[in-house]
């Protein structure tokens, strides 16, 4: 019989570089008590490495440009938890218009509206996901993630503030939203959002 430890050691083997793992992933492959230990000898011996309380992953190495490991993003890791959690969550603020490239100021704080429990979640030295919760439902609805993200961003600007060049920014990125995901989520979208989509 393997012991819980060579378990949980050769899912991880099998597994994509950069997936990320919590406990209850190995919840078949013995004890609570087991598994977390299991998790913080294969993170010493550096098989592992921690993104956050409870969250690891499986270090993608940059074979490119030769920098070392690849971190999860904020935004995989919030996925990740999302997924985990059976949530829905939507980013907000100035995280979406930092992620479009539409503003170059960075958050100490992500923060996703969600259908789940409010929390916080540190991420290194000072920063961290905010979960917010929210009852503005059709914020969480979309199909597409890109454009969920552009109406994000949009709502954060404000109507009548959106310049000529965060239009062709925004422009540049819907063209990689499908025409189905387009017609089905722009129904969700404020009145005014709608408008600017519309004649882009």
């Amino acid at each position: 019989m393997q012991s819980t430890y060579n378990k949980i050691e050769e899912k991880i083997r099998k597994s994509k570089r950069g997936k990320l793992f919590f406990p209850d992933d190995f919840s078949t492959l013995g004890t609570p008590d087991a598994i977390r230990t299991t998790l913080v000898r294969l993170h010493k011996s550096g098989l592992l490495m921690r993104a956050a309380h409870g969250i690891y992953y499986y270090p993608k190495m940059d074979s490119k440009w030769g920098s070392g490991v690849v971190p999860p993003t904020i935004e995989e890791i919030a996925y990740g938890i999302a997924k985990r959690d059976k949530i829905r969550i939507a980013p907000t603020g100035t995280h979406a218009l930092n992620a479009l490239g539409l503003s170059t100021q960075v958050p100490a704080n992500v923060v996703f509206i969600t259908d789940g429990a409010p929390r916080r979640i540190a991420i290194g030295k000072g920063k961290g996901i905010l979960f917010k919760h929210t009852s503005e439902v059709r914020s969480l609805a979309y199909k597409s993630k890109l454009l969920m993200l552009i109406v994000s961003a949009l709502r954060e600007i404000g109507e009548g503030n959106v310049t000529p060049q965060q239009l062709e920014i925004i422009k540049s990125y819907l063209a990689n939203v499908s025409q189905q995901k387009l017609n089905s989520d722009i129904q969700l979208a404020p009145l005014w959002v709608r408008k600017i989509l519309i004649t882009l």
